[in-house]
Order: C-alpha cells, then sequence, then structure tokens
C-alpha cells in the first residue's frame, strides 16, 4: 500500500478521496485532529490506511478538489468564481497561518479585500457563487460582505438615499465608506457596462435584470440588510424590484414557491403602503397576478384585496378577466376574488358616489355577460356576483337581463327551478319596455317570472304620470317642483331663462303668471261696471270708481 494514499476521506456520504495524511495534515487543522482521534481509537498499524467521515463539506466534491489541489502544489487560479467556496473550504478546514504560512484562507481574505475594486458583473457573480455554500458562506460573514459590496455599487450609480436610510447601521457604514474610494478606482469595464445598463433603465432600476439571477436566499438577506422585510417595507424603489424579481420567476416550474413566499410578503407590503400614489388600478390588479404565484399569506393577500376594492371603479373587463388558475372545477375565471374586491368597493362607497357605482354597474353587467357561457360557473355565483350592488347601481337592468339570456343559453340543461332563482337578481321595474317585451318572449325565462315582469311593468307605467321616452318633460306646472326632486333635468320654460337656482326661477315664474292673471281679471271687472254705469245714465269721475285691484 502506498504511503502516498494512507488517508481514506468520505465526503458528505456521496464521494472518497485518497490522500497523503502528513501532507494534508500540514495545512489542516480540521483533518489533522481527525487523523490523530482516528489513530487513537484503532491504534491502527504504521502502514494502515486510515478512514475518517466528513460531513456536510461546503462546496461538496469540487470544493475539496481545489483543496486537495492546493495542499499538492498545484497551484490553483483563485478568481470570483471559486472564491466563495475557497474560502468557505479553508475556514471549515481550519486552514489558517498557525500550520503553514500563506495558507488558504489567507489568500482567500486578501483576495476578498479587493471587492470593492471589482466590476459590477464580478461581484454579481460572486455572489451567485454564494448559493452553493450558502449556509456557510452566511455563518462565516461572506455573504453580509458581498451585499454590502453590492449596495455600494448601487449607491454609486443611483440616487438611493431614500433606500439607504432604513437600513442598518453597519451596512450604511460600509457603503459609504467605501464608495468614494470605489468610485475613483472603478475599472473601465465597469463604468461601460453601468452606462449601457443606465440607457436601458431608470436610474434607479437599472441593476434589477442582474439581481434577478439570484437565488431568494441572496435576495432576502439584501432586503433584510436595508432593514425593509416583511412589514417594514417602505420603499418604492425595493417594492419594484421585489416585483420585477418575482415575475422572472413565476413562469419557472421547476422553483420551490415556498422559497419565495418571504419576499411575495414583503412586496404586498411595499405595494400597500404606496398604492394610492404609486399603482394604478391596472398595475394593482397586473401585482395581484404575480405574487398569487406565490404562497402570500392571507394577511397580504386582504390588503392587496382591500387595495384594489378601494379603486375598483377604475377598473376594465380585462382586469376583472383573472384565471382561477389550478381551481378549474369551480370554473375558468376566479370569480371569488372578484366578489370579495367588490364587497370592499360597496363597503367604501359612499351612498351619494352615485357615479362611481353606476360604473361599476356597468362594467360587473359586462363581466356577467364575459362569464356566462363558462359550464363550470354555477348560478349561485352568478347571484353572488349580480346582487353584490345594490339597486342603486343600475339605471336599468336590461344589461343584467342579456346576461341572464347568456347564460341560459349555455345551460340549456337548467332546472325550472334554478331558472326562477337566477331570475330574482332583476329589478323588473328598471327594465325598458322592449327589453321586457324580449323576456316576456323568451321561451328559456320560467312563465311566472314573464308575467311578474309584465304586471310589474304596468304598475310602474300607471304610478307614473309620465312615459319613459318623455321623462325630461314637465307634465304639468303645478307638480314641477316635485317632479325636479325626483328627476333633476334642465328645463327652459318660453320667455323665462332658467338659472342654476331651478326651484327658486320656478317659483318666480308662476308668481309672474298669477300676477299677470289678476291684472286681466281686474280690467275685465272694471270694465263691466262701466258699461253697467253708462246703461242707468250714471256719470262718474274715474276716480270714483271703485279701488278692484
Amino acid at each position: 500500500m502506498s504511503l502516498l494514499c494512507d488517508l481514506q476521506i468520505n465526503l458528505n456520504n456521496q464521494f472518497t478521496f485518497f490522500v497523503n495524511q502528513d501532507l494534508i495534515s500540514e495545512y489542516s487543522g480540521f483533518l489533522r485532529k481527525m487523523i490523530k482521534q482516528s489513530n487513537k481509537k484503532k491504534k491502527n498499524h504504521k502502514n494502515s490506511r486510515i478512514i475518517i467521515e466528513v460531513e456536510d463539506f461546503p462546496g461538496g466534491s469540487d470544493g475539496f478538489d481545489l483543496v486537495s489541489r492546493f495542499c499538492y502544489g498545484g497551484g490553483i487560479s483563485i478568481d470570483v468564481s471559486n472564491v466563495s467556496i475557497l474560502h468557505c473550504s479553508s475556514v471549515f478546514l481550519e486552514m489558517t497561518e498557525k500550520l503553514c504560512s500563506s495558507n488558504l484562507l489567507l489568500q482567500t481574505e486578501k483576495f476578498l479585500e479587493g471587492m470593492f475594486y471589482w466590476s459590477w458583473n464580478d461581484i454579481v457573480l460572486c455572489l451567485k457563487s454564494c448559493e452553493q455554500v450558502f449556509l456557510h458562506a452566511d455563518s462565516y460573514g461572506l455573504v453580509d460582505k458581498l451585499v454590502f459590496g453590492v449596495l455600494a455599487k448601487i449607491a454609486q450609480n443611483s440616487d438611493m438615499s431614500h433606500v439607504f436610510s432604513s437600513s442598518s447601521p453597519s451596512s450604511s457604514a460600509s457603503a459609504s465608506s467605501q464608495s468614494p474610494e470605489t468610485a475613483r478606482n472603478r475599472s473601465d469595464s465597469d463604468k461601460r457596462s453601468t452606462s449601457r445598463s443606465f440607457s436601458c433603465r431608470a436610474s434607479n432600476e437599472w441593476w434589477f435584470d442582474d439581481m434577478s439571477i439570484l437565488g431568494p436566499k441572496i435576495i432576502e438577506k439584501l432586503i433584510k440588510t436595508l432593514g425593509a422585510h416583511d412589514k417594514n417595507n417602505d420603499s418604492l424603489v425595493l417594492t419594484r424590484f421585489l416585483l420585477h424579481y418575482l415575475k422572472t420567476k413565476v413562469q419557472n416550474k421547476s422553483n420551490n414557491k415556498l422559497e419565495y413566499s418571504g419576499l411575495a410578503d414583503t412586496a404586498v407590503q411595499g405595494v400597500v403602503f404606496a398604492a394610492k400614489t404609486a399603482f394604478s388600478c391596472r398595475k394593482m390588479f397586473w401585482v395581484l397576478r404575480v405574487l398569487s404565484g406565490f404562497s402570500i399569506s392571507k394577511e397580504s393577500r386582504i390588503g392587496l384585496e382591500r387595495v384594489i376594492g378601494e379603486m375598483l371603479d377604475q377598473a376594465t373587463l380585462d382586469d376583472l378577466l383573472i384565471p382561477a388558475g389550478g381551481k378549474r372545477e369551480i370554473g375558468f375565471y376566479d370569480v371569488d376574488l372578484v366578489i370579495r374586491v367588490l364587497k370592499v368597493f360597496v363597503r367604501n362607497t359612499e351612498e351619494d358616489q352615485n357615479l362611481r357605482m353606476r360604473r361599476i354597474g356597468k362594467l360587473i353587467d359586462k363581466y356577467l355577460r364575459e362569464i356566462s357561457p363558462d359550464q363550470n360557473l354555477k348560478v349561485s355565483k352568478f347571484l353572488e356576483v349580480a346582487e353584490s350592488l345594490p339597486d342603486s347601481a343600475r339605471d336599468w337592468f336590461d344589461g343584467l337581463y342579456r346576461a341572464i339570456d347568456i347564460y341560459l343559453e349555455s345551460h340549456p340543461k337548467l332546472s325550472t327551478e334554478d331558472r326562477t332563482k337566477l331570475c330574482r337578481c332583476l329589478n323588473y321595474k328598471k327594465l325598458t319596455l322592449d327589453t321586457c317585451k324580449q323576456l316576456a318572449k323568451n321561451p328559456k325565462i320560467p312563465p311566472n317570472i314573464a308575467v311578474q315582469a309584465l304586471k310589474s311593468q304596468q304598475l310602474s307605467n300607471e304610478t307614473l304620470p309620465h312615459s319613459r321616452e318623455g321623462n325630461n318633460k314637465v307634465n304639468k306646472i303645478w307638480n314641477a317642483s316635485k317632479y325636479l326632486e325626483e328627476k333633476p333635468i334642465l328645463v327652459h320654460l318660453k320667455g323665462f331663462e332658467m338659472s342654476e337656482k331651478f326651484e327658486d326661477d320656478l317659483k318666480m315664474n308662476l308668481e309672474r303668471k298669477q300676477w299677470n292673471s289678476s291684472e286681466k281679471v281686474c280690467k275685465e271687472k272694471k270694465s263691466e261696471v262701466v258699461s253697467r254705469s253708462v246703461r242707468h245714465g250714471h256719470t262718474h269721475s274715474s276716480s270714483s270708481f271703485p279701488r278692484l285691484c
């Protein structure tokens, strides 16, 4: 048996390495201790092979292969792609200066000291390599050093003062202390890279694409370093970055979505914080689509839906048509989501905001017409959407009737009971005459519903003193004031120009007509008295006539 291979190392229960124990002991304090312990236990002969087990070694076989080359004098080259593994391996194996000069740990530390002179691409690549040894790199402080280096680079080339204001003191100090020196010593390649990035993105977002190649643990470390993790996120820049980052990951089926749940919740907090000033209703629906692909908390989901519900009248039909994802058995679209945000809107909308309510009424009628052909849409869900709005949200129920007609056409096997139940959301008094006639002739509508609709239409016509087609005209002058209270419109009376205070002007006009009428009566009575006096032969001066007016 060769003395050059008298040590067998079983690495992580997967790999086996054969090395010389004397040689490896000169560089590794950890392996030296293991060899001594093994010799005491087994009392091996001088030429027998020692077998030791090494578990949880950083970098696995690749890492140990680099270390063994270094020990055998192979002359390894330290660069940004392997320094993370070499540093973690040298710390794990205790390759310090106590054993030999210029040991591996010292060389990796010297290389990392020049981190703030690296280019932007180099430091991002080094952070990426940390993912292979993240637990060790994090516990040894390497991840923190690299994150501070990244933040310093971002600070050099962006107006990020409002982001760094929420960071921890140590991170701010590291970034600020290194930034001037780094700025003076930046390489030309890094300047060109930064210039290209700025031409493609806004000044605060040029780094988004590059950082998106990193894993969730690294990004979470960066967010925590800035003190913006979970509920403490009040930075719009970080929120936009998280949304950009999560958008690139949501379509990757190989990713474990649970790893991104913390980042998703942090993004939600930032969106909710700045929603009303930084996000439109359409953008909010986009955020909801992206983040729903991750396991966000119930609190985060409720927060997003609350913000969307408060501005729902700004939405379009496309915004509401959100696929149900894996819940196809309950329908193609996520109707439950629309019901929840709709209830938020109704709960937060004042009664006097009729314009907003009518706008959402038209939108929901369009939505119902769009989802009605879905074979998995139940009658109960249709009604829940339709009845979420009060009657005041619809001037006319014609649009809702058309949605019902489409639903009945798409579900021909519906029972009479379900057909009757479906029509309960209609207000027959708010159907136009033409629509009511269509309903009565519709063979899909149960006969009792058609009779009820026609009866309500007849009662409505008997109650109103004017037809629906002429509801912009006054029927009688004496009832004009009451009519205007119910139906405020602009009316012009002949010979009289109406002011904004309609009721006052109307009273004035009525008083003028009464006065003209009184004058006419007075003149007629005066003429009658004069003619009667002439017939009886009486002569009186005009002043002796009785004062009639």
